[in-house]
């Protein structure tokens, strides 16, 4: 019997169909010589730091540097049935082999040997490397098995690369959360991120608005516009001596232009485009795509590729035949693929780039709810687009001379609709029309020129324009900085490039998120004071995404054999060493950064200054000013009302505020009236009762 193990409960069901094991047991499916189960993402981990020692189950600046010389792993502890089942299987007498079959790249390695170790197995291992989750792939992919042997430095690098995150992990977040008194989670993916977050808003907030202007000619339906002009006058003496004068054209030039089809996409750009297109975040994407992927429409998500591989020319051709009968924009267009663009087996690492598969034939797409419809649909719709022909066009630069000026129009005439034809289409079928490309809203056409031509007397008029700040980073352009990040100092080879993976990119953003460093506004990702500081505390080492450039590199020379792990780690651990003596203490100024600011309720009516909420009062921000509003006053005992921070607020902001069922110790009913805030600037605040207007 053959053990085969999967990363996730969905795929070992696929793959179970595939090969024909059908017999559901707990924890495994059997059949057919095969007996498939599954991990449930990360079974096994590197123990937490407290598995070390006593010591270090409580966070202390002392305990620090956190350095294992003998490394502990735990067993989740939500998922401990599942490794117990899988360590029960390994162990059986008929198991003669067991195939890793997680997913094919640097964490699947990792997730299926910490597994096989952790059990202690020493039977045969051999490796299952796919792409797709088809049938026809998986049959094709058992009976090309390889020996999991083969895979031990690419598990040495990604054990490096466990290794090396836990050790700068821990030890920079308990650092600075003890500096702090305040969680302070620090990552090497998390922080540079963050960073590229806090700059884009600094840039936002220093950004000094300019005014210009531009003088804009009519020259018989074509506008020809002048530079950037920094002066109001200087521009209508322009235009006055315009229309005093001759425009010459002076420059006619006609450039043909092609603009080639977009690649396949791989994982980020899927999510870039889909958060441009429909909203979504890069972790819905992710999910939506894994779904689909589970489901046999997709193939892999997790990918950074954006080509297939050569042998793949007819499943493409397939596929492609198949999304022009299905896809409702394509209905009555003729359609002859250039497939070859995008073949390139040399441009493949692990996985080829994110395509529908044939599975979609049997499918009834309306069956599927709307966001995997839209995800399938794009990714439908990219791989048309890429083999698609190209988009060509003419432009017209037509250079003006008038009044001792240059004036320049710009005209764009179509040549061949290409690719963008289809583009126009599909993007016609979405609810939501995303905004254009600035290079397809660009210029009409212009009318006939000729150098030389002259234009006596022309109309001109002044246009006032203002310097704009850079855009707020969402996650489209994040996932691209991301993407980018670091790339001009990594090695061509690294098998990751740029901050985190594109698996990981989604999680990292929500990790931000969720920790307060980050909010959404809209589409908009804005960081908060507490992301601002945490950025400001930190050293250049850890906010700068050359930390992880360098980690590739030699993550890349670890997988294939060419650089010792031992000495990567034992540079980490110097790395670590050193983090914790450059900080031995903080100011006291310092020490308060973090601290969490109490909510503003209103203004003190005094001296202007922020009044908060504490446990028994309303009290000014300000030490040296005496204003307070005590929540057992008795003037709202007496009237059995509670000085809610709603009834404060109210006070505050207008001095008066209505609430209802205040009792009268007079008549022992109650009645709605309006309190008003009497201060007089003495040591305690009144208040009294405003009483009605005499008709």
């Amino acid at each position: 019997m053959i053990l085969v193990i999967a990363e996730k409960p969905s795929v070992a069901q696929i793959i179970a169909a595939a090969l024909g094991a059908k017999k559901k047991q707990d924890g495994y499916t059997e059949g057919n010589g095969y007996l498939i189960s599954w991990c449930v993402g990360h079974l096994v981990q590197l123990a937490d730091a407290a598995a070390y020692g006593e010591q270090y189950k409580k966070w202390s600046y002392d305990s620090l540097p956190i350095l294992p010389q003998e490394w502990q792993y735990a067993v989740s502890a939500d998922k401990g049935k599942q490794f117990a089942t899988l360590k029960k299987l390994m162990h059986r007498a008929d198991i003669s082999e067991v195939v890793n079959a997680c997913d094919a790249g640097r964490e699947g390695e990792l997730i299926f040997r910490f597994v096989y170790e952790v059990a202690g197995c020493n039977k045969p291992m051999r490796r299952l490397w796919i792409s797709s989750m088809e049938e026809s792939a998986i049959k094709t992919g058992f009976e090309n098995l390889k020996d999991g042997r083969d895979y031990d430095a690419l598990f040495a690098s990604a054990l490096c690369r466990a290794k090396a995150d836990w050790i700068i992990g821990i030890n920079a977040t308990r650092l600075f959360s003890c500096l702090y008194n305040r969680t302070l989670n620090v990552g090497r993916v998390q922080t540079p991120t963050l960073k590229m977050l806090v700059d884009r808003d600094a840039a936002i907030s220093t950004f000094k608005k300019e005014k210009y202007y531009h003088v804009r000619l009519d020259l018989s339906g074509a506008e020809a516009a002048s530079g950037k002009i920094c002066a109001a006058e200087e521009a209508k003496e322009l235009k006055a001596a315009c229309e005093a004068s001759r425009a010459v054209c002076t420059s006619l030039v006609r450039e043909k232009k092609t603009a080639a089809p977009p690649k396949l996409f791989d994982l980020t750009s899927l999510q870039r485009e889909a958060n441009r297109i429909f909203g979504y975040t890069a972790k819905q994407t992710l999910d939506l795509a894994q779904s689909l992927y589970e489901k046999k429409l997709l193939t892999y998500p997790r990918t950074d590729s954006s080509y297939l591989t050569d042998d793949m020319e007819e499943t493409a051709a397939k596929v492609i035949a198949l999304l022009c009968g299905t896809l409702p924009f394509m209905a009555g267009m003729g359609f002859s693929p250039e497939i070859a663009r995008v073949l390139n087996s040399k441009k493949v690492s692990d996985h080829h780039a994110i395509i529908p598969t044939m599975e979609l034939a049997k499918t009834d797409l309306s069956a599927l709810p709307e966001s995997e419809k839209n995800i399938l649909t794009l990714a439908g719709a990219r791989l048309l687009f890429a083999t698609a022909a190209p988009h060509i066009y003419e432009t017209v630069t037509a250079v003006f001379s008038c009044a001792g000026a240059d004036f320049t129009a710009r005209g764009k005439t179509v040549l061949a609709g290409g690719w963008k034809d289809l583009e126009r289409r599909y993007r016609a079928t979405l609810k939501d029309k995303p905004e254009a490309d600035d290079e397809d809203s660009a210029d009409g056409t212009l009318p006939e020129l000729a150098e030389g031509q002259s234009f006596d007397n022309p109309a001109a008029k002044v246009t006032e324009h203002d310097t704009t700040p850079p855009k707020p980073h969402n996650e489209a352009s994040l996932l691209s900085a991301m993407e980018r990040a670091g790339n001009e100092d990594t090695d061509p080879d690294a098998e990751r490039k740029g901050l985190g993976t594109p698996a990981t990119r989604a999680a990292v953003i929500e990790k931000l998120v969720s920790s307060g460093f980050v909010e959404r506004k809209g589409k908009q990702l804005i960081p908060t004071k507490d992301g601002n500081n945490l950025v400001c505390i930190l050293p250049d080492n850890l906010t700068s995404p050359k930390l992880t450039a360098e980690w590739e590199n030699n993550l890349t020379q670890i997988a294939k054999g060419a650089a010792d792990p031992a000495e990567f780690l034992s540079g980490i651990e110097a790395m670590a060493r050193e983090l914790v003596k450059s900080y031995p203490f903080l100011s006291d100024s310092d020490k308060e950064r973090f601290k969490t600011e109490k909510p503003e309720i209103g203004k003190c009516p005094r001296c202007g200054c922020p009044v908060h909420e504490g446990k028994k009062n309303y009290y000014c921000s300000d030490r040296d000013c005496a204003f307070v509003m005590w929540k057992n006053d008795r003037f709202f005992e007496d009237r059995k009302v509670t000085f809610s921070p709603k009834i404060a607020a109210a006070l505050l902001k207008s001095g008066k505020v209505k609430v209802k069922g205040l009792y009268s110790p007079k008549t022992g009913k109650t009645y709605d009236g309006t309190v008003v805030l009497a201060d007089t600037g003495g040591k305690y605040v009144n208040y009294k009762i405003e009483l009605p207007k005499k008709k």
